[in-house]
């Protein structure tokens, strides 16, 4: 057998960072993040809403992490033993890029209705949280009350940025840039 010019980059188990994805047209910058967290060494995993997996495929997140990805609390492979627990015991930080009205607002009010509130519940990691929305959807005061909401109980933010929109609109609610995401991420842990 001839030996293969080609090496495989090592992977060193780091810090275990959970990245969820929720549904917005953003996940496409997620996939890049996870690509710079792998690349920097973080065990990475990712969970994904229902909403999410219809922008971006688990595979696609699978294969950038190297791990397998989380999708429903009420899979009998993934939950088997509770892996949400496990998850959000072993995480030392949880990083929701895109999180979307929806998702600040469930968290700020303590929703579980998925794996990926049911993560944020239950975890004691900290919570960056990276906005994306709408313009309107972001200087909306009930958005912006679960945002001041959502930081009275300790949870960090990373933009959103002011720019461009996928809806064709130019204003604040943009996500943040992969990479300054994950020099937030740096920062925290």
């Amino acid at each position: 057998m001839v030996p293969s010019p080609f090496k495989k980059k090592a992977t060193k188990a780091g810090p275990t960072v959970v990245v969820g994805v929720s549904g917005g047209i953003a996940c496409y910058k997620t996939a890049e993040l996870v690509r710079l967290l792998a690349k920097n060494n973080f065990n990475v995993h990712v969970v994904m809403t229902k909403a999410a997996t219809e922008f971006v495929t688990p595979l696609t997140f699978q294969a950038l992490s190297v791990n397998p990805v989380h999708t429903d609390i009420f899979d009998l492979t993934q939950e088997s033993e509770m892996g949400h627990i496990e998850l959000a015991d072993n995480a030392k930080l949880v990083v929701i890029a895109p999180a979307t009205a929806n998702l600040l607002a469930k968290a700020s009010h303590g929703i579980c209705d998925d794996l990926l509130t049911t993560l944020i519940c239950v975890t004691r990691a900290p919570i960056l949280l990276a906005p994306s929305m709408n313009c309107h959807m972001w200087a909306n005061k009930i958005v912006q009350k679960n945002v001041r909401e959502l930081k009275k109980n300790g949870f960090l933010f990373v933009g959103p940025d002011e720019g461009s929109l996928a809806c064709g609109y130019e204003g604040m609610g943009r996500m943040a840039e992969p990479e300054e995401i994950l020099k937030s991420i740096q920062k925290i842990i």
